[in-house]
């Protein structure tokens, strides 16, 4: 695939799955795309050999790692997809472990369940990244069960 036309199918996703203009903010020219050895499909987008996302095959949209969801939150005014967790939660969850109802703060209104979502802290830092198991709202309302399954916190990332 060439690259211009890779970067371009790569940014067109991204818009979809996290907002308009996203897919220039999370991946520059600079990135390096790696693709399956078996299908030649985009699998893994690199940027100075630090994963930013995964393309995933089951459903065509991407996982964020850590460095990918950093961009977001540092490159996008407002913010989107995110959810603002309580400092005593902090500890676990850059462990990997779920993000509780309890302790969300707060919670981008748009995000719906299976998403992929970026926990921050109270100042705005990266946490962790995951799946949303509910909506922005629910998880701020709800005192009880799970709102993010985390895939990676920041201390798994290394």
């Amino acid at each position: 695939m060439v690259k211009n036309a890779a970067l371009q199918k790569i940014r067109s996703i991204a818009d979809y799955q996290f907002g308009k203009n996203i897919g220039k903010i999370l991946f520059s020219e600079r990135v390096e795309i790696a693709c399956s050895k078996r299908t030649g499909r985009i699998r893994y987008i690199y940027l100075d050999d630090r994963r930013l996302a995964t393309l995933r095959p089951t459903d065509g949209l991407f996982s964020l790692s850590i460095e990918g969801g950093k961009r977001i939150i540092d490159g996008v005014k407002p913010p989107r997809m995110w959810v603002k967790v309580h400092k005593e939660a902090t500890p676990f969850i850059i462990e990997g472990r779920s993000v509780f109802a309890k302790h969300v703060i707060d919670a981008d209104e748009e995000i719906r369940p299976q998403e992929e979502v970026i926990v921050i802290n109270e100042e705005g830092g990266v946490l962790a990244v995951g799946r949303a198991i509910l909506t922005g709202s629910e998880m701020k309302a709800f005192k009880r069960g799970v709102a993010v399954k985390v895939r990676k916190g920041v201390a798994e990332e290394s």
